[in-house]
């Protein structure tokens, strides 16, 4: 594992938060660990966020579970159920270390 691949690992460990990412059709859902970094004042509006939901994961409980996130796929943080836009993978060298999930909803 190189430094990238654990320096990954380490943040989001140490902030992230247990998130479900379900298919489209509400099968195979996946629980992982996610780091979702606050919006920055330059984001909101009226004190509510008003950017694309974006989670940082590991690829590791993803590849266990054989999954590949795409649009349209649903994303649960706590009470709130985001709907993807986008899902790409971060790599280091060659190899998938985590994906970047970039969401919209918040409902």
């Amino acid at each position: 594992m190189s430094y990238r691949t654990e320096r990954r690992r380490r943040q989001i460990m140490a902030k992230g938060r247990q998130m479900v990412l379900t298919a489209r059709d509400d099968t195979n859902p996946v629980t992982l660990r996610a780091y979702a970094p606050p919006p920055q004042s330059s984001q909101l509006a009226d004190g509510m966020p008003k950017a694309p939901f974006i989670a940082q994961t590991l690829a590791d409980e993803l590849n266990a579970a054989n999954v590949t996130p795409k649009a349209q796929w649903h994303l649960t943080d706590g009470p709130k159920t985001y709907s993807l836009t986008d899902a790409t993978p971060v790599y280091d060298g060659a190899t998938i270390c985590g994906w970047t999930l970039i969401a919209a909803g918040g409902d």
